[in-house]
């Protein structure tokens, strides 16, 4: 028996009735998720072990990475897809310095930044929601796709 069968049809269905804006939020919380538990194979013992989780998880937090930045539409984002795209880039490159080395500096770096990343776009996603703030919801929106 599969007991993961309703947590992954709870995600699939989340993930096809997500507006574009919640997507993006999804996709920074899976990173932050994936980048906290590299994070926790510095602490295991068995540098095999300690390896494949860095490893693993570095890598699928540059996947999501690849994803946000790929869904970038520069044309329509203007100044602000321009801006997001080079910080993806620079965040990935952290990663790839982090994993190679075995080093948490470029792993914390990324994450205090997907954080704050994060933070303001859930923001912007209450205040477009509550259908205040100055900020333009739509053009933020299409900064992502």
């Amino acid at each position: 028996m599969n007991h993961n069968r309703p947590w992954n049809a709870y995600r699939q269905i989340t993930t096809q009735t997500a507006s574009p804006g919640q997507l993006v939020l999804m996709l920074y919380d899976g990173a932050l998720k994936f980048l906290e538990k590299s994070l926790v194979g510095f602490d295991v013992e068995d540098p095999a072990e300690s390896n494949e989780m860095i490893s693993n998880n570095v890598i699928r937090a540059q996947d999501i990475l690849y994803e946000l930045n790929s869904t970038l539409n520069v044309q329509e984002g203007g100044q602000l897809a321009v801006t997001l795209r080079r910080l993806y880039e620079y965040m990935d490159d952290r990663l790839i310095e982090s994993n190679l080395r075995k080093s948490p500096d470029g792993i914390r770096d990324t994450l205090r930044r997907l954080t704050i990343l994060r933070e303001a776009w859930q923001n912007m996603l209450r205040s477009s929601a509550a259908g205040s703030g100055s900020a333009s919801p739509q053009l933020s929106l299409s900064a992502c796709g």
